[in-house]
């Protein structure tokens, strides 16, 4: 088994050059949110949900992104509601949110 069921990574980054990047885009909030709301409601954990922040993911003509492992979906996010429907319908449910998808 592995450790977490799916695992959330939010990019983060701080560009220096002055172009835009995830963290410019909300991110950070966005990812304090899904960890704070995943904890709360006791989905966080082993055999559970893992969400996590990290650096550059590449993808930054799309930002903000998160990708969900191990599904290897990418997803561009605004808001709360968002990151709710990630968590419920991918995180939980296993039905990655079509809308939100980007290639």
């Amino acid at each position: 088994m592995d450790f977490y069921t799916r695992h959330i990574f939010f990019c983060n980054n701080q560009r220096k050059d002055g172009k835009s990047c995830c963290s410019q885009l909300g991110a950070k909030q966005m990812y304090r949110y899904a960890k704070d709301k995943c904890r709360e409601e006791g989905k966080m954990g082993e055999g559970k949900i893992g969400v996590s922040e990290s650096r550059c993911l590449g993808r930054c003509e799309h930002g903000p992104v998160a990708v969900v492992y191990p599904d290897n979906v990418w997803y561009q996010y605004i808001d709360e509601e968002d990151i709710d429907e990630i968590i419920d319908e991918h995180l939980i449910a296993g039905k990655p949110v079509k809308r939100l998808q980007i290639d």
